[in-house]
């Protein structure tokens, strides 16, 4: 999956832009008073050079005291008006970068939430992570200030327009020839910039990406003595984003300067004809005054503008990133009758929900993995309520892809998978999450204390209903041995806490959740052989009277199972309890035998 894809069209897309500013209108009565309040920002800055005209042509010029008072008065009420409105401009703009951010981050929040399991498998947690944070800062910090600048660059624009053109328009006309020019520059710098900047976004997905793995695989590693070539790669990416960034840098650098050579010429041109015409009488030295303040401001708002489109062009970068997490398309859904009939899992409707009985059915099942080989090929199983199955062979050969099309973490390329009699796409996929307890081989703890993790599955359980879940897989005499038994901290990850401690709470969380079908991919792999015997005398009681699937590499741990399926390629070979199977002396005899063999083996050696 290319997760990070190159977008290389130079061109600015109006449908981003038209989508982003949309998040803005969603806070309509604060953009209204941005509105309200940066015209009237803009009008008082319009009104200086006029006030300065009057002034220079009624006292100045003609040696006149009187209403200089009242001319005070009502310039200090300018500045106070402008005050004003700066102060709410800035308050209600804080306002909605706060509200813009929050509400991206909330849809794509939610948006995560429903992708199905396959994109998880598939993108790195530094892709999400810079998309979440920095890029959604970066948009919603433009869309809030730079919306702002753009409100009052544009009133000002057009009002020093209007006031240039009625105080003289020819000169008003010759300033104005130098716009132009501008505007095919800015074009120019607009296309270099975005791909620089494109290239800047993407590499520092991958840096974030890079972060990430290099501290969650720190032991593995300093293990296998990988940190100088750790230490190269990342300096290859920190290089390229240098490069780009510091090329985008220079370009914005040299675009700025520009656009104040061309205000510049701009003034020059009004003060050469401007005092041509005050010297033979056309004009007013405060008219020529004036003027001059209207064309060397005009292009203040100018270069802002110039300004905030270097800044589009990183913005328009992240928001292509965002908004293409955003619009993923979800493989895995319910369709719109089963979400009206049973909700969905933000609004589900669950007084609509039938009881589960567990009975499960692969009913001519084909699978493969987007882009791959079939995995699963016209696989048939039926699995009556109740029961065990456990499900053995080698690497590949399909048992995990088989329990997570129960899970229904994947769908049936062809055929179908039945709960209860019916297809399980025809009634909620939370109805069937609800119903399923699945144990990992490596477990994952959640920040916080036991008592949290253990609930997680069940957030209104009470303290005794979370004591005897932890009574039943025999976790609770390591947790009342720790300083703050219930109430100790486990860390991020459960790193302070050991593996087989770590199981056994997960165990317990699921045991919490009381499920009707049961899954255990490989649970029992990664501890050690005390641990593994709780688990084990845990599971004979727990499973009793629920439907479990049962994925294990220890073939000691599933001889109690109702039923063992030995999987090759897709397909059942064998089928039978353990005695049965072992009577047939076929491939689970050979498997057991070896693995018994080496057991045997690694005890003497150990001791």
């Amino acid at each position: 999956m290319d997760y990070e894809q190159d977008f290389t069209d130079s061109k600015v897309d109006l449908k981003i832009w038209k989508r982003l500013i949309g998040y803005s209108f969603r806070n309509w009565k604060l953009l209204l008073i941005l509105l309200v309040g940066q015209m009237v920002t803009a009008l008082v800055d319009i009104s200086y050079p006029l006030m300065q005209k009057y002034a220079i042509d009624n006292f100045a010029v003609a040696g006149n005291t009187s209403g200089i008072p009242v001319f005070g008065i009502m310039y200090a009420l300018l500045v106070l008006v402008q005050a004003a409105s700066v102060i709410i401009f800035i308050t209600v703009a804080g306002k909605l970068e706060m509200n813009v951010s929050y509400a991206i981050r909330d849809e794509a929040y939610y948006h995560l939430q429903r992708l199905q399991l396959s994109y998880y498998d598939k993108t790195p947690v530094g892709y999400m992570m810079a998309r979440m944070v920095s890029d959604i800062m970066r948009l919603s910090e433009l869309v809030a200030w730079s919306l702002t600048d753009i409100l009052w660059a544009g009133f000002y624009v057009i009002g020093c327009i209007i006031s240039m053109l009625s105080l003289n328009w020819k000169l008003a006309l010759l300033v104005l020839i130098v716009v132009p020019p501008l505007a095919v520059m800015c074009f120019f710098f607009q296309r270099i910039i975005l791909k620089n900047q494109r290239i800047v976004r993407k590499t520092n997905s991958r840096i974030t990406s890079a972060y990430n793995e290099g501290i969650m695989g720190a032991m593995t590693t300093k293990t296998l003595v990988r940190e100088d070539k750790n230490c190269e790669e990342f300096q290859a990416l920190s290089s390229t984003m240098k490069k780009a960034a510091v090329k985008s840098q220079v370009l914005s650098a040299t675009f700025m300067p520009l656009v104040m050579i061309l205000g510049s010429i701009g003034t020059s041109i009004a003060l050469g004809k401007g005092s041509v015409e005050v010297l033979g009488g056309t004009i007013s030295l405060g008219m020529l005054s004036a003027f001059l303040s209207y064309t060397s401001q005009f292009f203040e708002p100018v270069q802002q503008l110039a300004r905030i489109f270097a800044e589009m062009q990183t913005a328009q970068a992240s928001a292509e990133r965002v908004f293409n997490m955003m619009d993923t398309e979800i493989d895995i859904s319910d369709t719109p009758e089963v979400i009206e009939k049973y909700g969905d899992i933000f609004d589900p409707k669950e007084e609509n929900w039938e009881p589960m009985e567990g009975k499960v059915e692969f009913e001519h099942v084909s699978f493969q993995y987007k882009e791959g080989q079939k995995v699963l090929d016209d696989f048939s199983l039926t699995v009556e309520p109740g029961k065990s199955v456990a499900l053995v062979g080698e690497t590949g050969a399909g048992k995990s892809t088989i329990v997570n099309l129960v899970c229904r973490f994947y769908e049936p390329t062809e055929g179908r998978v039945l709960i209860d009699g019916r297809d399980y796409r025809e009634r909620s996929q939370l109805w069937l999450e609800k119903n399923l307890g699945y144990m990992l081989q490596t477990p994952h703890l959640f920040s916080g204390t036991i008592k949290d993790n253990i609930a997680y599955a069940r957030k209104d359980a009470t303290m005794d209903e979370i004591r005897e879940a932890a009574r039943l897989v025999h976790a609770e005499e390591f947790i009342l041995n720790t300083k703050d038994g219930y109430d100790t901290q486990v860390g991020e990850g459960g790193v302070l806490l050991s593996t087989g401690q770590k199981q056994l709470i997960c165990f317990a969380r699921v045991v919490l959740a009381d499920p009707r079908i049961f899954i255990l991919d490989e649970a029992t792999a990664s501890i050690d052989t005390e641990t593994e015997q709780y688990i084990q005398q845990a599971i004979t009681k727990v499973l009793e009277g629920r439907t479990s699937f049962i994925v294990a590499h220890r073939l000691s741990t599933i001889r109690n199972s109702d039923r063992i399926l030995v999987i090759d390629a897709g397909k059942i070979l064998e089928s039978g309890t353990h005695e049965e199977l072992m009577e047939k002396k076929g491939e689970y005899f050979k498997l057991y035998t070896n693995q018994f063999r080496e057991d045997s083996q690694d005890r003497l050696l150990n001791g």
